[in-house]
C-alpha cells in the first residue's frame, strides 16, 4: 500500500478523489497523508516510526480540513473540543467566574478527562510554549488557516513523544507546501444578539528556484464579542430566562435522620442585600433600598430574623432562604463567555539544499485578548456599622437607641459600585528553526528531523474596579466632623480616606472610588514564559527480516521551562510599600508584609524553572506476513528523562497490529508506563489568594468569609500512569467497501497525581476528627479578614479510569439516484469508571464517571451527516451525553438518612440531565475558487441545565453544557 497507508484507506472509501471528508472523523491507526508528500513527511502520531506500510498500535483520530471547514468555527479549537474522548478542555466560555486564575479564554484540550496538562497538544509534531504557567498551549495561537488535519492520540504516548502525553496526544499538521492564495470570512452572532463574531484569515504560498525554496505566510484576525453578565438576582445576558439560583441548601443537620442538602431553587442568602442589610442584632432583617429608605427585607422560605445572625425556617449551613427578595444574589452576574481579540502571524521559509532534504525556518507571532466579569459590585458581609455614621438614616438612629446598640453588623452587594472586569493579554512569540529529510546510511535509507525552538509568552492580567477591603471599610465608617462628612478613623484620614455612603444607590464620588476601588491601578500580573527546545529524531530499516524489515526510530531532546511573575504590591505585598510610588502609595491601613489586601485578584511574585534531558529508542518488528495468518507487527519503545527537579524517570509501550486473514478485520493492543512531570506552575507558583465570601465554618455552623491561599510545592515528584488499550478495527471489507468501523477498551492507572483537597474538605476533615487536616487554617477571627486556609498540591491522589470509545463511517455514493456521496460518521465515548482516590487516611474514593458538574458523563456522542453533490454540501451534526449526578458522593434519601459526613453527604435529590444539540450547515460552491456557507449551531436553542453548588455562584458547567443558545453564522471563502 506505500507509505500513504491512510490516503489509500481514504480514496477506498470514497471511490472519488475529491471525497477525503469522508474518513476525516472515520477510524484511523495512523496519521493521514497524501501520496505525493515525500517519505521525510509521512508522520504516523502516536509513534516516532516513519516507515511504509507501519501500523501503530495506538488508535488515533484524524480531523481534516474539509470537516473544520464544515463545521464553520472561528476557532478550530471548538471543532476539536466536540469530540467524545476529549473531555473537560477549556475555552472562552469557561473560567469566567473567576478573577484570580489567570486562564480565562485559554483553549487548552483534556483528554478522558484527565485535566488540560494531562494532554500533550504539538504543531507539526514540535512542542509549543505554555500560554500559562500551567504549561498548556492556547490553540488560538496557532496558524488556523493552515492546518491540513489535526491527529487526536487517544492513548499514553510518554514513551514516543515524553512527559504530558498521559491522556494522549493532540497534534496540528500544516500546510508547509502550500501554493496560491486562500482566505475565510466568517460572521456570526447568537439568537439573544450578542456574542457577535467577525473572523478574517488569509494565507499565501509560494515557490522559487526550480521549487527549491518554500515560503508560506498566513494571518488572522478574530473579534469574539463574547456573552456579558447579567444583573443581580436571576436576570441573564440577553433574554435568557433559564437561570433560577438553583443550589443545595445545607441544613446544616447531620444527624438528625433528615438529608443534609436539599436541591431547590432561588436561592436567597440572609447575610446580604442588594444595597445592604442589618444581618444581625435587634435590627436584624431592615433593609435599604435605592433610595437609602429602611424598610423590612423579605426572607424566602416565610423566614423570620432571630436576632442571632440566623433566620427562622432557612438553611443555616450555608446561610440561604429559597425565595423571598433575590435581588442582591450576584450568581447571575458573571459573564457567560469572555469577550475576546486575537490576532496571528505565521511564516515559514523552507529551502531543499538536497533532493528530500529541507532547512526551514518558522515565526509564529499571535496576541490574544480577553475580558470577563467575575460578578457584580462586591459582596460583604461581615461590615460593623456604629450608629453614628452620618449617612445612616435617622430612623435607623433612633432604632439603635431605643434597642440600647451602639452598632450593628451590616451586609450588602455593594451595586451601588462598578462591576469588576478581568483583562488578560497574552502575547507569544515563537521561533524555529529545523532540518528534516533523508540520508543513506549502511545500503539504509534513513529519515532524520531535527528541530530547535525558542518561544516566548508574556501576559499580563489586569483587574479593574476591585475593592481595597480596609480601605472600603474606612470609607464605610463615616462620622460629622465640625460639620463635614469624613471618614472617623483619623489615620485613614491623613492617608486619603474619602467617605461613602453604603446605604442605597448611591454613585461614590470619583475621589472616592480611586480611594476605594483605584481603577488604573488595581491587581495587576505581569508574567514571561519562555520554552527552549532541541530535538533529533532518526527513522529506518535497518534490517530485512522474515516478515518485512525491521524499522527503528531513535532520537533525544534538550528542554529547559522558566517563568518569572511580578503582582503589583498591594496585592503580592512589600516590605514596606514604597512611599515615592504614586500608583501605590504607603498606607497603614493595608498589609505592606503580606499584601492580599484585594477583594480579589491579589496575585504574588514568583520565579521557577527546571531542565529536561530524554532519549528514546522505538522499534516496529514484523512478526508473520502471510495469506493465510495474515499480518502483525510488535510495536515497543523506552523513553529516560531526567528532570532537575526530581530525577529519572522511565517511560515505556508494548503493542502490536494484527491484520488478520478474516475480511477487513485488525486487531490491536499497547500496554504503556507514561509520566507527566509536575509544571512551573504546581513546582513553583506564585501563591494566589482567593476569596470565599460563603465558606462553612462547621464548628460554628456558620458561613464566614476567608481567604483561600494556594501555593506550590517544589518537592513534587512525576506522576505514573499504567495505560492499556485493546482494540478490533473493522476496515472496508470487500462487502462493504465503504464501512469502517472500531471498538477500542482502554484503561488507564494514573498515582502519584499532583493534587490538593478543597478548603471546604480540609476544615471539614478536622471537624470531623483527622487532625492531620488542622494545621493550616484559622476561621475563628474577630477580623474576619485574617481568616484562610492553605491548600497545596502533593503527589498524594490516584486515578482509575477504564471505559471504551466506538468509531464508524459509511458512504454511499449516488444515495438513491441522486448525484453525489452521502456520509454518516459517528464517534462515542463511555466511561465505565473514574475513581478518584485522595491518597488520605479517612478520604473515600470517590467514583467521578457520569458526574454531570465535572466533565465524564458515562455516553458522549458525535453524530455527522454529510450530503456532498460537488457543488452543494450538507451537513448535520449531533451532539449528545447522557443524563448523570451532581456528584456520586452523595446519598439519597427522603428520610431515616444514615449520619451525613464529609465522604458521603446525605441528598434528597442528586439528578442531572444530559443534553441533545443539533447543529445544521451548507456550503455552496460559486466557483472552483469562491464558496459560501452557513450554519446554525444548537438548532432548538436548548438551555443548559443547573450544576448546583453550595454557594452563590453561577450554577452552570458551561465545560459540558452550551451556554450561549443558538448561533447564526455565515461566510465566505476562496482560495486561488
Amino acid at each position: 500500500m506505500g507509505a500513504s497507508l491512510v490516503a489509500v484507506t481514504i480514496m477506498s472509501l470514497s471511490g472519488l478523489a475529491h471525497a477525503q471528508s469522508v474518513a476525516d472523523v472515520a477510524p484511523q491507526d495512523e496519521a493521514a497523508t497524501t501520496s505525493a508528500q515525500s517519505a521525510a513527511d509521512i508522520v504516523v502520531t502516536g509513534s516516532r516510526i516513519t516507515t511504509s506500510g507501519f501500523t501503530a498500535p495506538t488508535p488515533t483520530t484524524v480531523i481534516g480540513e474539509e470537516q473544520i471547514a464544515n463545521n464553520a468555527q472561528p476557532n478550530v479549537f471548538n471543532t476539536i473540543a466536540q469530540l467524545p474522548s476529549l473531555q473537560g478542555s477549556t475555552g472562552a466560555a469557561t473560567g469566567t467566574f473567576s478573577t484570580s486564575s489567570g486562564q480565562q479564554g485559554l483553549s487548552s484540550f483534556s483528554l478522558r478527562g484527565l485535566g488540560t496538562i494531562r494532554t500533550l497538544t504539538l504543531l507539526d509534531g514540535q512542542r509549543v510554549v505554555g500560554a500559562n504557567v500551567t504549561g498548556v498551549p492556547d490553540i488560538s495561537m496557532f496558524p488556523q488557516l493552515l492546518v491540513k488535519r489535526v491527529d487526536v492520540v487517544t492513548g499514553g504516548a510518554s514513551a514516543s513523544y515524553g512527559s504530558d502525553a498521559v491522556g494522549g496526544v493532540v497534534n496540528f499538521i500544516t500546510d508547509t507546501r502550500f501554493e496560491g492564495f486562500k482566505g475565510n470570512i466568517l460572521g456570526s452572532i447568537t439568537k439573544y444578539g450578542d456574542d457577535e463574531t467577525a473572523l478574517v484569515q488569509a494565507a499565501y504560498g509560494a515557490s522559487a528556484m526550480d521549487g527549491r525554496l518554500h515560503f508560506v505566510v498566513s494571518g488572522e484576525y478574530d473579534h469574539e464579542g463574547g456573552v456579558g453578565a447579567g444583573d443581580f438576582g436571576t436576570d441573564l445576558a440577553g433574554s435568557r430566562d433559564w437561570y433560577r439560583a438553583t443550589t443545595l441548601f445545607n441544613t446544616g443537620q447531620t444527624n438528625n435522620g433528615l438529608p443534609q442538602y436539599v436541591y431547590g431553587d432561588y436561592a436567597q442568602p440572609y447575610q446580604y442585600a442588594r444595597y445592604g442589610l442589618i444581618n444581625n442584632g435587634p435590627l436584624q432583617g431592615i433593609a435599604f433600598d435605592a433610595n437609602g429608605t429602611p424598610y423590612n427585607f423579605q426572607y424566602g422560605s416565610n423566614g423570620q430574623p432571630l436576632g442571632n445572625g440566623r433566620v427562622s425556617n432557612c438553611f443555616q449551613g450555608n446561610s440561604f432562604c429559597q425565595g423571598g427578595d433575590l435581588s442582591g444574589a450576584p450568581g447571575s452576574g458573571a459573564s457567560l463567555k469572555s469577550s475576546l481579540e486575537r490576532i496571528n502571524g505565521y511564516t515559514r521559509l523552507g529551502y531543499d539544499f538536497a533532493d528530500n532534504n529541507e532547512a526551514y525556518l518558522t515565526v509564529n507571532i499571535a496576541q490574544v485578548k480577553t475580558n470577563n466579569q467575575p460578578s457584580p459590585g462586591y459582596n460583604r458581609s461581615n461590615l460593623t456599622v456604629q450608629c453614628d455614621n452620618a449617612f445612616l438614616p435617622q430612623t435607623i438612629r433612633d432604632q439603635c437607641a431605643a434597642a440600647g446598640i451602639t452598632s450593628f453588623d451590616f451586609g450588602s452587594s455593594n451595586a451601588q459600585l462598578p462591576d469588576p472586569q478581568v483583562y488578560t493579554d497574552r502575547k507569544q512569540y515563537r521561533f524555529v528553526g529545523g532540518l528534516k529529510g533523508q540520508f543513506g546510511l549502511g545500503g539504509t535509507d534513513w529519515n532524520y528531523d531535527a528541530y530547535y525552538e525558542h518561544g516566548i509568552t508574556i501576559s499580563d492580567i489586569r483587574v479593574r474596579d476591585i475593592v481595597l477591603q480596609n480601605r472600603y471599610v474606612a470609607a464605610a465608617d463615616a462620622i460629622n466632623l465640625n460639620g463635614a462628612v469624613v471618614c472617623r478613623d483619623p489615620v485613614a484620614r491623613a492617608n486619603g480616606c474619602v467617605p461613602m455612603n453604603i446605604f442605597g444607590n448611591f454613585t461614590p464620588s470619583a475621589s472616592a472610588l480611586a480611594y476605594v476601588a483605584p481603577h488604573e491601578n488595581g491587581p495587576f500580573q505581569h508574567t514571561k514564559l519562555t520554552q527552549d527546545v532541541v530535538s533529533a529524531n532518526f527513522s529506518g530499516e535497518p534490517v530485512e527480516l522474515w516478515a518485512g524489515p525491521l524499522a527503528v526510530a531513535f532520537g533525544g531532546e534538550y528542554r529547559r521551562e522558566f517563568y518569572r511573575v511580578n503582582a503589583d504590591p498591594y496585592g503580592a505585598g512589600v516590605s514596606p510599600l514604597s512611599p515615592n510610588d504614586e500608583n501605590y502609595p504607603a498606607d497603614p491601613l493595608l498589609n505592606s508584609d503580606l499584601g492580599s489586601n484585594w477583594a480579589a485578584g491579589n496575585y504574588k511574585n514568583g520565579r521557577g524553572k527546571y531542565e529536561v534531558y530524554e532519549g528514546f529508542l522505538e522499534i516496529n518488528l514484523p512478526l508473520f506476513d502471510s495469506e493465510g495468518a495474515g499480518r502483525a507487527n510488535l510495536n515497543a519503545a523506552g523513553r529516560g528523562t531526567h528532570y532537575s527537579t526530581s530525577g529519572t524517570v522511565w517511560a515505556w509501550k508494548v503493542g502490536g497490529t494484527w491484520d488478520t486473514p478474516l475480511d477487513g478485520i485488525r486487531l490491536r493492543a499497547v500496554t504503556s508506563r507514561d509520566v507527566r512531570a509536575p509544571n512551573l506552575s504546581e513546582l513553583f507558583a506564585a501563591p494566589t489568594v482567593t476569596t470565599l465570601p460563603n465558606f462553612n465554618d462547621p464548628f460554628r455552623n456558620v458561613a464566614v468569609s476567608t481567604f483561600q491561599n494556594t501555593i506550590g510545592n517544589p518537592n513534587l515528584k512525576p506522576e505514573i500512569a499504567r495505560n492499556t488499550e485493546l482494540g478490533i478495527v473493522l476496515s472496508r471489507p470487500s462487502w462493504a467497501p465503504g464501512l469502517s468501523l472500531s471498538f477500542d477498551y482502554y484503561n488507564i492507572k494514573l498515582n502519584g497525581v499532583v493534587s490538593s483537597l478543597s478548603a471546604q474538605q480540609i476544615v471539614q476533615f478536622c471537624f470531623e476528627g483527622n487532625q492531620a487536616f488542622c494545621g493550616g487554617f484559622s476561621l475563628d477571627n474577630a477580623n474576619q479578614q485574617q481568616n484562610f486556609v492553605n491548600v497545596q498540591p502533593f503527589n498524594l491522589a490516584s486515578w482509575k479510569t477504564s471505559g471504551f470509545d466506538i468509531e464508524a463511517s459509511y458512504q454511499w455514493q449516488q444515495p438513491l439516484g441522486l448525484p453525489g456521496n452521502f456520509t454518516i460518521r459517528a464517534l462515542g465515548t463511555h466511561i465505565r469508571k473514574f475513581i478518584v482516590n485522595a491518597g488520605i487516611a479517612g478520604v473515600d474514593p470517590v467514583d467521578q464517571a457520569g458526574a454531570n458538574n465535572g466533565a465524564t458523563p458515562d455516553w458522549k456522542w458525535l453524530a455527522v451527516q454529510t450530503y456532498d453533490t460537488g457543488k452543494l454540501t450538507l451537513t448535520v451534526q449531533e451532539r449528545w451525553f447522557s443524563d448523570g449526578t451532581f456528584g456520586n458522593q452523595y446519598i439519597v434519601c427522603q428520610s431515616s438518612c444514615p449520619a451525613s459526613t464529609g465522604n458521603h453527604p446525605t441528598i434528597n435529590y442528586n439528578k442531572m440531565k444530559g443534553a441533545f444539540y443539533m447543529d445544521v450547515g451548507a456550503t455552496y460552491k460559486i466557483t472552483d475558487q469562491v464558496s459560501i456557507y452557513g450554519k446554525v449551531d444548537n438548532l432548538f436553542d436548548k438551555d443548559p441545565v443547573a450544576s448546583p453548588q453550595t454557594n452563590t455562584g453561577l450554577d452552570i458547567n458551561p465545560a459540558l453544557y452550551d451556554t450561549l443558545g443558538r448561533i447564526y453564522r455565515a461566510g465566505v471563502r476562496f482560495n486561488f
